[in-house]
């Protein structure tokens, strides 16, 4: 738990399974802010924006609300930041799920397909990542150590223009499907994975974020690239939500499982 209490501006644009996420952020010391408006993004201190469904959908409901704008120019500004799933894929130029809508174009690239189709789709469950910088996000954590839970059909791949951004990656099946798991610039961060369906790893995570987004200065980044290959676990573990048991604790339960196989699957 953050020793502080710390504001944090959430921005929930109906994506829903948000839930779990709230409680995360409470167990690790949060006062939540509810965005309202886009003068509350340009106010905001520290912003989460979790992500959940599909990318034309998450786009579309950021400029029906008129958030869209505001939310590039907090990213921009490098104010302290967590994008979470769809949160991180709309960093980037767009995303083949939805062609020719563009995302916010913080980060250079396109969310892809994965290509290796001898694997199953979408990529869920629980795998670790190779760390390729250390700075204040990755320095608590080991490489291909940690598991988070993951689920997604689609991802960001590594390339050289967006090389400054990548904080880690995560494999599944043949090279090509490699993907960016973690990217970290700065104070702004995002993750593909879902931190507050990832135990006790991802609330360390998010602490590691409150701290970062706290420090008055930021260590500097030390380039870092892990080689070898991360594993999906082999057998089936529930995802593990933070929820609220029937003394008003905040504890780590089995979770639910997305149904991410209607529509076309979930980022």
């Amino acid at each position: 738990v953050h020793p502080i209490m710390v504001k944090v501006s959430f921005l929930d644009y109906g994506a829903g399974n948000i839930r779990s996420l709230r409680n995360a952020l409470l167990r690790v010391g949060c006062e939540i802010i509810d965005v309202q408006s886009a003068e509350d993004i340009a106010n905001a201190q520290i912003l989460i924006f979790p992500g959940v469904g599909s990318f034309g959908v998450c786009i579309d409901n950021l400029h029906s609300k008129g958030y869209f704008d505001a939310l590039k120019a907090y990213v921009t500004s490098g104010k302290p930041f967590y994008g979470i799933c769809l949160g991180m894929q709309s960093l980037f130029e767009g995303s083949e799920e939805t062609p020719g809508k563009a995302g916010l174009g913080v980060i250079p690239g396109t969310v892809a397909r994965f290509t290796d189709t001898s694997v199953s789709i979408p990529h869920m469950g629980w795998n670790c990542f190779r760390i390729q910088k250390q700075n204040a996000m990755t320095a608590k954590f080991s490489s291909m150590k940690e598991r988070f839970y993951f689920v997604h059909s689609f991802r960001a791949a590594p390339t050289p223009a967006n090389k400054e951004w990548v904080a880690a990656l995560t494999d599944y099946g043949s090279d090509a499907n490699s993907f960016i798991s973690l990217v970290s610039k700065g104070r702004v961060c995002a993750s593909q994975f879902h931190p507050e369906k990832s135990a006790q790893n991802g609330l360390n995570l998010l602490s590691a974020f409150l701290e970062m987004a706290t420090m008055a200065d930021l260590p500097a980044e030390v380039a870092a690239p892990t080689e070898g290959r991360t594993q999906l676990a082999k057998r089936i573990i529930a995802c593990l939500d933070v929820r609220e048991n029937d003394q008003g604790d905040l504890v780590v339960t089995k979770g639910d499982q997305y149904d991410v196989r209607e529509k076309g699957g979930e980022g």
